[in-house]
């Protein structure tokens, strides 16, 4: 009885640890985890050594310092949406990266009821050039659930809204935007077809080539339920798609 007990506790153990961090278990990398954890069938997040949050007025209170000591290298931190409004928490999410050594970057949440030249200005207008910041991000997606805008206009307008705001953004900042979005509206408004875009794409159940064929990508959002030491509640988890000497020469490239 003692043999088999050893015997069926050995295997469990085995089985365990083939499982990996990040195949059915909560921990991811570091200290980050997982809530609700997928069970990846491709090259699952633990597998990549760069690792990031993004951020809004949701996170109503970041330890930046223990976000950073717990594996947190980057963050994209919500700065505005549509034409008036700006988020809440923005001054305080980037100011409180900074002090922590986090590197960040502004995104802007697109709104379909107003112009693109008018939306850029108004995040030219709130995020101000800083040394050292990230690409500026354009947030692109739809937005069922907004009270005042539900208008989803055709792909061919979609995406020359996106150029003109990622041109104004690059003239102002002197570097490309990144554009974020989802699978249903990358692929109902084919924006592959964007020239010249660095993706941050969202897949939440798989990797970004099986959601993406062919897309080639910088940031992946891998979680929306993700733990990180310093936050109360989820947040957004992110991996960057190459290796640490790899990040290091984006950063050089990329970086303001």
């Amino acid at each position: 009885m003692i043999r088999l007990f050893l015997s069926i506790a050995c295997c469990l153990l085995i089985a365990a640890c083939a499982r990996g961090p990040g195949g059915g278990g909560e921990h991811v990398t570091g200290q980050l985890s997982d809530r609700v954890p997928a069970d990846w069938s491709g090259r699952a997040p633990h597998n990549y050594t760069v690792h990031g949050i993004d951020v809004a007025r949701f996170q109503d209170q970041v330890d930046w310092h223990a976000a950073s000591r717990a594996g947190v290298n980057f963050a994209f931190v919500k700065a505005t949406e549509g034409s008036d409004r700006v988020d809440p928490r923005f001054g305080e999410h980037w100011s409180g990266a900074r002090r922590a050594g986090v590197h960040r970057g502004a995104y802007h949440f697109y709104y379909f009821c107003k112009p693109a030249e008018v939306q850029a200005q108004w995040f030219i207008r709130n995020v101000s050039r800083e040394r050292g910041m990230l690409p500026p991000v354009l947030d692109m997606e739809w937005n069922p659930y907004s009270p005042t805008c539900r208008y989803r206009p055709p792909a061919e307008t979609v995406r020359a809204e996106a150029k003109i705001f990622l041109d104004m953004l690059e003239r102002h900042y002197g570097q490309r935007p990144i554009l974020y979005t989802t699978p249903d509206f990358y692929h109902r408004n084919d924006m592959g077809r964007l020239r010249g875009v660095e993706f941050w794409l969202r897949s939440t159940a798989n990797h970004p080539d099986e959601r993406y064929p062919g897309q080639s990508w910088a940031f992946w959002q891998y979680s929306g339920t993700g733990i990180v030491p310093g936050i109360s509640g989820d947040v957004d988890l992110n991996t960057f798609a190459g290796s640490r000497a790899d990040w290091e020469n984006w950063l050089a490239r990329r970086r303001h």
